[in-house]
């Protein structure tokens, strides 16, 4: 089971970590944490409906990492628009995003988050032995997907990986490429995803 996701009798998924992989995983997640950055109700903790009728930002992100993570809703770079509709789907997109991105960065924060407190869990459970069994449930593999998607994204976006041809251009990368680490990482990412995908098939 090492570097896989396994199913576990009665569902949910299990994984072999080293503590050089829960490190990693962990690292990776506090980063995209950050990027994502705090809920409008940890600016204003005092106010329990400033979250409720909180509107998030009309703009895409400026980071190209977030600018993946939170696209426009209603644009297509593949197919271009007239300049009248362009400008039609930019409006859309802006009212679209206002009444969505919060909700979405919250969600992403909370997998995100899930995924550090399980790592933490089983790092303290296992304290001193080199590594351990993750055991998920159902929900908690749900979670845990969506988190590692959205961390080979934001590594896909650092690395500028469009599409197919870019990434197997980084896979040929010499060892001395400074970029090496992050594709390597964005591969094991991709394999832990596509195996805890097949835990999660009926």
């Amino acid at each position: 089971m090492p570097g896989t996701f396994e199913p576990l009798p009665g569902g949910g998924a299990a994984v072999a970590l080293d503590d050089v992989e829960i490190s990693i995983i962990r690292s990776l997640a506090v980063q995209l944490l950050e990027l994502i950055g705090p809920g409008p109700a940890e600016d204003a903790p005092d106010d329990p409906l400033a979250e409720l009728f909180a509107e998030g930002p009309s703009e895409p992100p400026a980071d190209p990492v977030l600018k993946r993570l939170f696209p426009d809703a209603y644009s297509d770079p593949e197919q271009p628009a007239s300049p009248r509709d362009a400008e039609e789907q930019r409006a859309y997109s802006a009212e679209f995003r206002r009444y969505t991105e919060n909700d979405l960065r919250a969600g992403k924060r909370d997998n995100a988050l899930a995924v550090i407190r399980s790592l933490d869990a089983l790092s303290s459970a296992s304290a001193g032995e080199g590594g351990a069994v993750l055991k998920l449930s159902v929900e908690e593999s749900q979670r845990w997907l969506s988190a590692l998607n959205d961390l080979r994204l934001a590594i896909g976006s650092r690395l500028e990986i469009a599409d197919e041809e870019d990434a197997d251009l980084l896979y040929r990368l010499p060892d001395e490429d400074p970029r090496k680490p992050m594709v390597m990482a964005y591969l094991w990412l991709g394999g832990l995803q596509e195996t805890l995908v097949g835990t999660l098939m009926p």
